[in-house]
């Protein structure tokens, strides 16, 4: 069932800080797999996956469930876009109170608008309700245990990770918002659950089951469970595709993620054994025997990964040789779109082993190797660089020529034929990525590209003329 939303007013800071969508790039709502960085793109339109849930579609979906005492929301999106899914769902459903605000997860996507559902300081006052009433003030909020701290970090760093943000999500603002309320932050929970625990209500003769899980979005994750209709409104726990490889380290930069308290939580959703998921991004597959097999699948490639790096490190081979080596097992097919193997490896390798991975004395010092690379090149010419990296691209290795033009371009930015070389080893890369054997993987193709507008920036400057 698909419900239109009505006509919205416009929103001129929304649309001022959205990129006009790049030809091929447009999601549909509903849409099960594509660039988890579009999701911009998507209407913001209700549907009712089943009945009494009907959920807002956008950067990150609300779901509001509906009983005969008042609703329930799971997630409130993006502050963006959270006055207009509060609108859609509103009409959507009888005028009734929220009751509560049950936020997954810490991430922007997902807590934009908890104060504006909740009735909090950016949300107490306005129409809210069909008939112009004010139907969310007292909401209670439920979060995780570790809600608070995350969102503290987050907030903290906010300058630095905007900036490392914007390159893989082309549309956020040139510079992080810190005022008024589309500022992230400043969620107080008023009922917290830890790992392990579950916090059960009933409201309007349905049970609702708040369970504390590390997932693959942080160490905040929090499920909805439906028991008697088996539902599992599930957030980010899976990442935003289900079944998927997931994002043990996200290259975005975040605190680590721990495999095992994850592979724990996986095997207790497959003992719950859902008859349907409600992600917070794309829709799951349909069926038991679906679900279950994106269920297992998961949980055996995460395992396998993880007891492989672990093998391996036992067995004295390096982070590199190991990301090089390591694959899903034959039988298991997971998207890598989001997440992925090879960094995986990487991150559980540094999750046990730190930062640290004895082979360079330099790595325990502040002094980087590119410290050196200008000497380097002064006392050997650029033209053995220059020479070494287009014999590594005629063996069709961009990568090695990387190494080699980031010493030459270190010494020599504005060098056209180095320029020149790495815009060829960076397209054959995206090439590579994106191409119909490829992983695909959002984050690995939006940095290629942002590095090759920043390449083709770099030959396009008058000293390049």
């Amino acid at each position: 069932m698909s419900i239109p939303a009505k006509s919205f007013p416009s929103i001129p800071l929304l649309l001022s800080l959205c990129c006009v969508p790049a030809a091929g790039q447009n999601q549909d709502a509903d849409a099960r797999s594509g660039p988890a960085v579009d999701l911009i793109q998507r209407e913001i339109k209700v549907t009712q996956p089943a009945p009494g849930i009907f959920v807002a579609a956008g950067v990150g979906n609300v779901a509001l469930i509906t009983t005969d005492e008042g609703h329930v929301v799971f997630d409130t999106g993006l502050a963006l876009q959270a006055g207009l899914q509060k609108k859609a769902l509103l009409a959507a459903v009888p005028d009734r109170p929220v009751t509560h605000v049950i936020l997954s997860h810490s991430h922007a996507d997902h807590t934009g608008g908890a104060l504006l559902w909740a009735g909090g300081a950016d949300g107490a006052s306005g129409a809210n309700g069909k008939n112009g009433a004010n139907q969310t003030t007292g909401a209670e909020i439920i979060a995780h245990a570790e809600f608070t701290e995350e969102q503290r970090y987050l907030d903290e760093l906010t300058p630095y990770l905007h900036h490392r943000n914007r390159i893989l999500f082309p549309w956020l603002p040139p510079e992080p918002v810190t005022e008024g309320p589309f500022r992230y932050g400043g969620i107080e929970p008023h009922r917290t659950v830890d790992d392990g625990e579950r916090y059960e209500f009933e409201q309007g003769g349905m049970r609702f089951v708040v369970i504390g899980a590390p997932g693959a979005e942080g160490a905040d994750n929090i499920l909805l469970w439906l028991p008697e209709r088996r539902i599992l409104l599930s957030g980010d726990f899976f990442g935003p595709q289900f079944p998927q490889f997931p994002n043990i380290f996200t290259m975005r930069g975040e605190k680590v993620r721990a495999p095992i308290p994850y592979l724990e939580s996986l095997d207790m959703v497959i003992e719950l054994a859902p008859r349907m998921i409600i992600p917070a991004h794309f829709a799951a597959p349909k069926g038991e025997r679906a679900i279950m097999r994106g269920l297992k699948a998961m949980r055996d490639g995460v395992r396998h990964v993880h007891d492989a790096t672990v093998a391996g490190m036992n067995a004295g081979k390096t982070v590199h040789q190991l990301m090089a080596e390591i694959d899903l097992p034959k039988g298991i097919e997971l998207s890598q779109t989001h997440g992925r193997v090879s960094w995986a490896v990487k991150s559980i390798w540094e999750y046990y082993a730190t930062w640290f991975h004895y082979d360079r004395t330099t790595e325990l010092y502040a002094v980087p190797g590119t410290a050196a690379w200008p000497r380097l090149v002064e006392s050997a010419g650029i033209a053995p660089f220059i020479l070494t990296a287009q014999s590594f691209l005629t063996e069709s290795q961009p990568l090695r020529a990387l190494h080699i033009l980031d010493i030459a371009l270190t010494a020599e930015p504005a060098n056209r034929l180095a320029l020149e070389l790495k815009l060829d080893a960076l397209e054959r890369l995206l090439r590579t990525a994106s191409n119909e054997g490829g992983l695909n993987n959002d984050y690995e193709i939006y940095w290629l590209r942002s590095r090759i507008a920043a390449t083709k920036a770099a030959l396009a400057a008058p000293s390049n003329r």
